[in-house]
Formats: C-alpha cells, structure tokens, sequence
C-alpha cells in the first residue's frame, strides 16, 4: 500500500515537474529573461507552496534541464531541457490551432495586398489607353483610388472652367462619398455607363462614368473610368471589359 502511495505521490511530482519546465520555457521563449520561482508560481497558478517549485528548480536543474545564468536568480532551459520539451512536453495540438489561424490571417493580407498590385496595374493601364481618369476601389478596406485625373483636367471641358475642375476633383478626394455611390448603383459583372445627369453626384454630372464589378481571389470592388461626357464610349467600354478579364485571369 505504502509503495502503491509512494509511485502515486512520485508521478504526481513528476508531472508538476514537467508542468513547471513548461512553464519556465515558455516564459523564457515569450521575455527572453531568466525566469525565478515566484513568476513560475503566480503567472502560471501552481496550487503548491513556494518552497515546493523551488525544490523542484532545484531538481530540474540537479537533472540537467535548466541552469542558472550567474548575472541572475532566475533559470533558464538547457539543450536537454529545450530536447525534452520538443520530444515530450510541447502541446502540438494548440500549436496548430495558432499556427494555422496566423497563417489564416496573414495569407488573406498577402492575398489582399497582391490584389491592389494587380489593380494598380490595371487602373494604370486604363489611364494610359484612354484621356480619361481611371479609379478602383481596394479589396481590403474599402478606398479608392485614381489615376490619369491630368488626363480629365487637360479636356477644354475642364480647362476653361475652373469650378468644374475643381468640383470633380473634389469628388475623387472625398472618396467615402463616391464609394457609398457607386455602391448604392446595383453595379454587377457587366459593364455599366452613366451618362452626365444619370450620375447621383450632382458636381460630376458634368461627366460620365464607365464602371464595373471585379473579383479577384475572393476579394471584389469597382474599377472604371471617369472623364467628359465627350468620349468615345465604345472604346472606353471594350477596354474596360478588356483589362476586367486581364485583372481577372
């Protein structure tokens, strides 16, 4: 009975051993700072006394699994201690669970920031084909933004009037506005055209907009063009179903 009592009492302590190098390896993984009894005892809530995880330091340290640097009271993990942890101790199961919602994250960032390259690419290649400025919408936090507005502001239109210029210019910096816009406009796949006073935006109904619905890897907004109600729409429409399908591929 004794014995039966004893192996039970000496399991218990070598788990709470184990639970206690756990502990003092995370904590030096997590501050990179020799870890003493007392933080052992009050950030990981051991039930036990403080005398008891000293002698179990100072057991885990008679065993080789940690050692005490001498500029410091606390402890830190030897190769054997880190070998152990790995092979034995390491909670896998959690690991994956965190490592995989990082990865989660991170590849929804990357998949995002990878999207605006494409649409950077795309609204500048639309700018450079037509006299009108392009503009798209992100995919992660919805902004927009334009490119070729020179293109636009060049037009007799706009030269020779001032105010207009200003107006248009206006629109395209308060981007929130024209985000809400465009959205309340039921835009799909298909390419649509607004023409003038067909546009909500009463300081733009001096211009037409061209636009349409991407997506891209799960992510989706709007890109088009704006410029004078004098421009030549057939080729303005083509080229964005063009770079559409280029920007979607």
């Amino acid at each position: 009975m004794l014995s039966a009592n004893f192996h039970k009492h000496n399991n218990m302590s070598e788990d709470r051993k184990r639970k206690v190098l756990q502990a003092i390896i995370k904590h030096f993984i997590e501050t990179a700072e020799p870890v003493g009894s007392n933080t052992i005892l009050i950030s990981y809530r051991f039930h036990v006394s403080p005398a008891t995880i000293r002698n179990d330091m100072m057991s885990l340290e008679d065993e080789g699994y940690i050692y005490q640097p001498h500029t410091s009271s606390g402890r830190v993990p030897t190769d054997k201690g880190y070998r152990l942890f790995v092979d034995e101790i390491a909670d896998y199961k959690k690991a994956r669970i965190e490592a995989m919602k990082t990865l989660q994250v991170i590849q929804k960032k990357y998949k995002a920031e990878k999207v605006r390259e494409l649409l950077y690419d795309a609204v500048s290649l639309l700018a450079r084909a037509t006299n009108c400025a392009s503009f798209a919408t992100t995919p992660d936090n919805p902004r927009s933004f334009f490119l070729g507005l020179s293109n636009v502001l060049r037009q007799p239109e706009f030269s020779s009037n001032t105010i207009r210029a200003c107006e248009v210019i206006e629109i395209l910096e308060r981007s929130d506005n024209f985000i809400k816009t465009l959205t309340s406009l039921e835009i799909t796949d298909s390419v649509r055209t607004f023409i003038g006073d067909e546009n909500i935006l009463p300081q733009i109904q001096s211009c037409s907009i061209i636009v349409s619905k991407y997506n891209k890897d799960g992510f989706d907004g709007f890109i088009g063009l704006l410029g004078p109600k004098r421009m030549d729409y057939a080729y303005n429409i083509v080229l964005i179903e063009e770079i559409k399908k280029l920007l979607e591929r």
